[in-house]
């Protein structure tokens, strides 16, 4: 973990960490997003277009944001509460 950030919404909370990814040229590295949140199109989108390669949420993500991921190339993990994860994208066995 190399950056936490907080705010009571998901959407502001993605902003701020995705900010400060841009501002310390951190973008496109090798890393993953994990949020407390369910993973919305939105946050999917966001992700994607910032480069983000891997994005973990706690709950399962909608089918939008799975159809997003696989267009994208983006890495989706939902349901990501210990011990177990599920890999929705890309499409799988893969369960941890």
């Amino acid at each position: 973990v190399t950056d936490v950030l907080e705010d009571v919404g998901r959407h502001n909370a993605l902003d701020k960490l995705l900010g400060r990814l841009a501002l310390d040229k951190r973008l496109g590295m090798p890393g993953f997003v994990l949020m407390s949140s369910r993973a919305s199109y939105e946050l999917v989108r966001k992700c994607a277009r910032m480069n983000v390669p891997v994005l973990a949420t706690i709950s399962a993500p909608t089918a939008l944001a799975i159809r997003i991921a696989e267009q994208a190339g983006l890495q989706l993990w939902g349901l990501c509460r210990g011990p177990r994860a599920v890999r929705y994208v890309p499409a799988g066995p893969a369960q941890t």
